[in-house]
């Protein structure tokens, strides 16, 4: 099975999602990517559907259930966020969906910033793995991989999906998506 074309996803996701936010009467939405490859999706959906707006960025590193399990990334950055979250209508862009954990981490970082009207949830790929029940409002592909495979998405540009093998040994040091 070959993996999807990033930008092909782009386009059809900025056509779902604008017409997602049109029939819920959002004008403007802040945009936050979860670090890295969020952002760089959140990036090329701003791009492609001709947003000039500041992007917010996540970095939900300490706010991960399994944080004691993985320790800590040695490239954890503070999260960005130059807007109001209070009453907001917030588009949250993830790169792969897998566990959802990363997600769960997401909104209780934002929720620690203040209560916003709405979350919409925006995944370039769902791999159907969820541990917990969150889905994407808008998602680019549903990709079922093997137990010993995983999706990385290479960027910021262009975008490029890569398939890799994961052993035992190196999947104690990955973080669950």
């Amino acid at each position: 099975m070959s993996l999807p074309n990033p930008a092909e996803l782009i386009g059809q996701m900025s056509n779902a999602l604008s017409t997602r936010l049109q029939a819920r009467g959002i004008d403007e939405p802040r945009f936050i990517g979860i670090r890295t490859g969020g952002v760089w999706v959140a990036q090329a959906l701003l791009d492609h559907m001709g947003l000039a707006r500041t992007l917010g960025t996540l970095d939900v590193s300490f706010y991960r259930d399994d944080f004691s399990q993985n320790g800590l990334h040695p490239q954890v950055r503070p999260s960005e966020l130059p807007f109001e979250i209070e009453g907001q209508h917030l588009v949250l862009v993830d790169d792969v969906l897998m566990s959802g954990r990363t997600i769960r981490a997401a909104l209780n970082e934002l929720f620690d910033y203040g209560r916003p009207a709405s979350v919409t949830l925006v995944s370039l790929l769902d791999l159907n793995a969820a541990e917990l029940p969150i889905r994407p409002d808008v998602v680019g592909a549903t990709l079922s991989l093997a137990a010993d495979e995983r999706v990385k998405l290479l960027g910021p540009a262009p975008l490029a999906l890569e398939r890799q093998a994961i052993n035992s040994a190196s999947s104690l040091q990955e973080s669950p998506r």
